[in-house]
């Protein structure tokens, strides 16, 4: 017997037909490539680099013009180093940046050889990274994109990362009879096993004991924070307390290091009643946290709480990093919830520390903000419910490769140095983690469609947000040289609230420069003046005059000014708001 098969019909086409098979086998191919190639590059890097690579293939006179300047520049470098060779030359034809620690040593440049290497990688990696920038055809964020991830293969195969081309390491080698490579290998390995290319010496600090020692009582928690009183310092305080909205990534007592270095202490030494938010360190179990909570159960609750204890009508507000921005989100929030009644709004004044509001230009982290990085993220805290601190510390170090990354790098594994202590790295290094909802939020919002500074451009809290009704005075303060909040982002600030802003630039980093207590002699120097919303931000800095020293001093004057008369300081908690325990309180030793 045989089994006959149905000849098929032929009169009627098939909705199969070869090509639309090959078709949806295409498709099917092209979407697990882009799953593998996501997976593989979740920041984009290949595509930054072929965009770049396909436009100058397109424009070959420029390439050719930009490829003449290289060797015009490497020719000149040959001719010099000749001369420097016979003692004719002592200047390098290709200088070191004044910031660049890597080849300060006189030995790199102490024989001609080692100077001519030097100079070689330098003019190379600054030419490419300036033809990256040149690209025509190409949009200036996706240049930015490319110059970042090009500046970080350079500055990983720097000469003074190998041991066999860092004379430094070399003599210390000679020097040590080897104990510098064993001594190294050590730190590898001690490395290895704390999962980190460490950076501060864990053991020399404890919170409580000599960190974040300023005398308080917290008089507040729920499930997001806790809320510190600082105990008086004098006799007398200004009426209206100071309320700090401290970030959420990393700790608070960023606030209250040291107490030669606490901003905590200053200001209560000066005659004001502080109150600092110290946040959870959220787990998967709040992986629902919204930024909105952390606006009205965080920073308004905060508020709240402090009017109540010091029977203050209003307060004046502070808010650092991401502190700064869920307190500009507030202070935009109040005015709609009490427009008809400003009177009625609970913050007098407030204070943004290195705070971006408008997120349009975010500095170097926008290599990190493509649809396809943010997707990864996401992934990420999909399966946890949160970020982890060590993927965000690994982001923000490589914003500062040379300084976070492979310093650390070289004096660890090719110098043999031992941990140095240091309590900024030891904050640094104590990290904390974002909640699911919340980030992803902030990352998508903020950073990536930069809704927070449209009018009406998000909602939170039920309310959209519109900086243009915020009349309350503000007091804005940048730093020169930070790469997380640039200065030149946190001034656009000025334009988008209506009420008085004086402004003050510092001259070093998102950290140092706002935690810059005033010493003798100072090393530091600052700018401040009245800023309107018609000024950018570079002419509003050289109609100002420098000034030697810390702008705390400038601050608390601000401050004195529209705190209140002085009377006699309120108890630690009330009634509504007891003492729940000693500061430095419980969330701040939270792993």
């Amino acid at each position: 017997m045989c089994l006959r098969l149905p000849s098929p019909d032929l009169s009627t086409p098939s909705n199969k037909t070869p090509s639309k098979i090959r078709l949806a086998s295409a498709d099917v191919l092209d979407e697990a490539g882009a799953v593998i190639v996501n997976a593989l590059d979740p920041f984009g890097i290949g595509k930054s680099f072929a965009k770049i690579r396909r436009a100058w293939l397109e424009n070959p006179r420029e390439f050719t013009e930009a490829a003449i300047k290289l060797c015009s520049g490497l020719q000149g470098l040959i001719f010099h180093s000749w001369n420097q060779t016979v003692g004719l030359e002592r200047e390098a034809w290709v200088p070191v940046a004044s910031e660049d620690a890597r080849f300060t040593d006189p030995e790199w440049h102490q024989y001609p050889a080692i100077s001519m290497m030097v100079q070689l990688y330098l003019l190379y990696t600054r030419w490419l990274e300036q033809t990256v920038y040149d690209t025509p055809g190409v949009s200036k964020k996706e240049r930015r994109t490319a110059a970042f991830w090009v500046r970080q293969w350079f500055n990983a195969i720097a000469p003074s990362n190998f041991l066999l081309s860092n004379p430094v390491a070399l003599k210390k080698l000679l020097e040590s009879g080897g104990k510098t490579v064993v001594k190294g290998i050590e730190n590898w390995g001690d490395d290895l096993k704390a999962g980190d290319l460490q950076m501060v010496d864990s053991t020399a600090f404890k919170v409580g004991r000599n960190l974040a020692t300023s005398p308080g009582a917290v008089v507040f928690r729920n499930e997001l924070l806790e809320l510190i009183q600082y105990a008086p310092a004098r006799a007398r305080v200004h009426a209206l307390p100071i309320v700090i909205i401290a970030p959420w990534i990393n700790k608070y007592y960023i606030l209250d290091l040291t107490p030669e270095k606490s901003l905590v202490r200053y200001l209560v030494n000066q005659g004001f009643t502080v109150f600092v938010t110290s946040w959870k360190n959220p787990t998967a179990e709040l992986s629902h946290i919204t930024f909105d909570d952390y606006m009205l159960k965080g920073a308004l609750a905060a508020v709240e709480a402090a009017r109540s204890i010091t029977k203050a009508p209003r307060v004046h507000a502070v808010g650092y990093c991401i502190g700064g921005t869920v307190l500009a989100a507030l202070m935009a929030w109040l005015n709609k919830e009490y427009a008809g009644h400003r009177d009625k709004i609970p913050v007098a004044h407030w204070t943004l520390l290195a705070s971006l509001v408008d997120f349009s230009r975010p500095g170097e982290i926008e290599a990190f903000l493509s649809e396809e990085a943010i997707s990864a993220v996401e992934s990420i805290m999909a399966e946890k419910g949160y970020l982890g601190g060590p993927e965000l510390a690994s982001a923000f170090r490589m914003l500062r490769p040379n300084r976070l990354i492979w310093h650390y790098f070289v004096h660890r594994y090719l110098y043999g140095e031992s941990l140095a202590a240091f309590d900024v790295l030891f904050w640094n290094a104590d990290h904390t983690r974002m909640p699911e909802a919340m980030h992803r939020f902030y990352l998508r919002e903020f950073y990536l469609k930069n809704k927070l500074a449209e009018k009406n451009g998000v909602t939170l809290g039920g309310r959209p947000i519109n900086f243009s009704l915020v009349e309350q005075p503000l007091y804005a303060v940048g730093a020169h040289e930070d790469h997380i909040a640039p200065w030149r982002g946190t001034f656009f600030t000025v334009r988008l609230v209506r009420g008085p802003v004086r402004y003050a630039l510092s001259n070093s980093g998102h950290i140092l420069g706002i935690i810059n207590p005033p010493v003798q002699p100072s090393k530091r120097e600052y700018w401040a003046g009245s800023a309107g919303p018609r000024v950018e931000a570079k002419a509003w800095r050289e109609r100002q005059l420098k000034r030697n020293g810390s702008w705390w001093p400038d601050w608390v004057k601000w401050l004195s000014k529209h705190c209140g008369p002085m009377r006699a300081p309120p108890h630690l908690g009330n009634s509504s708001y007891p003492k729940l325990c000693a500061a430095p309180g419980t969330y701040v030793h939270e792993t």
